[in-house]
């Protein structure tokens, strides 16, 4: 067999390349219980589940997935998580006392911090999870500065029970309410030795941000993660999208998996599978929506609209939550069975392609 010049100097390369890819870091995969919202499950339920499915990590994303916060039973779930081999974060909602999204008016923000933080901690937890609000609180009278500062102070009045309790806060970029840098600035301002981030990568479209900014962004302080596709098209008043499980949308998934790898490989990749709901317009062609995002960069804007003109509709069958007729049983049925099959067909093509 003859050898070109060509051939001899690829080869080595190519043989580089592998022994590289061989040593990249391997990320721990899980899923955030929110996936299975349908079904009712309690944590035990889904520890079973996510070891039956070869992850090695779990996001418990809401304190009413536990069946009791008694110590017995979070010192079960610690347990359980143990013999499984699954690493374990928490979660809860909205801690903004000035957000839409806060109705408790059973506790403050910060007694809710506290207790979710002591329930993190009894579960052997990393992290807990919570959020700012959404795209609407970005249009008060004070704009979304006023709702970061209310946030700050949250997170720094509970910043020594997190420290002493070894959890660190996982402020999550929720639906559409911060652009990437935003979020890091509130982290930043609350010390990242008690605060990091839950990146996603389904939220940021609401806000015109391609994923790949976010993560590039939140990326060096993330703790955890939100994961899931979504399919992004054009429309005369700006975009349509709506998420998808992996690989059925419009997002490079290896690509964000292989940054991921690079910069937070310590976080997991954890799958939160929205499925089931029809696309949503952003009408970034209308002088209204910039009122909501008044410093938003024009370079980082540039980069989302590259990703609205690739990307194309959905072209494939799918149940939807908010459809007529969604009270009959048998659609509620639907509904739960593509969950199901939603979560257990992205768990498997992130085996094979992304971590």
């Amino acid at each position: 067999m003859r050898f070109r010049r060509r051939d001899l100097f690829l080869a080595p390369l190519a043989g580089l390349a592998g022994r590289l890819k061989a040593q990249q870091p391997k990320l721990r995969l899980g899923y955030d219980t929110y996936s299975l919202r349908a079904w009712g499950m309690k944590a035990l339920d889904h520890l079973e589940f996510a070891a039956r499915h070869g992850c090695t990590a779990l996001q418990i994303s809401s304190l009413g997935d536990f069946e009791s916060l008694d110590a017995a039973h979070l010192a079960k779930v610690k347990a359980r998580a143990e013999e499984l081999g699954l690493l374990l974060d928490a979660g809860t909602g909205c801690i903004c006392p000035s957000a839409r999204a806060w109705r408790n008016r059973q506790e403050t923000p910060e007694e809710h911090l506290r207790r979710a933080l002591r329930v993190a901690h009894a579960i052997g937890a990393r992290s807990l999870r919570c959020y700012l609000g959404d795209f609407e609180d970005r249009l008060h009278p004070n704009g979304i500065e006023y709702h970061m500062e209310n946030t700050v102070r949250m997170l720094k009045a509970v910043r020594e029970a997190a420290l002493e309790a070894g959890v660190k806060i996982a402020l999550e970029n929720h639906a559409g309410d911060m652009q990437a840098w935003e979020c890091r600035q509130v982290i930043l301002a609350a010390g990242t030795d008690a605060v990091g981030a839950c990146l996603d990568t389904g939220n940021p479209i609401w806000c015109v941000e391609h994923p790949e900014v976010t993560l590039e962004v939140l990326g060096p302080v993330a703790v955890t993660t939100h994961v899931r596709d979504t399919a992004i098209f054009p429309h005369p008043r700006g975009c349509a999208a709506h998420w998808t499980a992996p690989g059925d949308g419009s997002i490079d998934m290896a690509r964000l998996a292989e940054l991921q790898k690079r910069i937070c490989p310590g976080a997991p990749l954890h799958l939160e599978i929205i499925t089931g709901r029809p696309p949503r317009i952003v009408p970034f062609f209308e002088e209204s929506f910039w009122k909501a995002l008044p410093k938003a960069r024009a370079g980082e804007f540039a980069r989302f609209l590259e990703l609205v003109k690739s990307g194309s509709p959905l072209m494939k069958p799918m149940v939807m939550e908010d459809a007529p007729g969604v009270d009959v049983p048998e659609y509620k049925a639907a509904l739960k069975k593509q969950q199901w099959l939603d979560l257990e067909r992205s768990l498997e093509y992130a085996q094979k392609r992304m971590i």
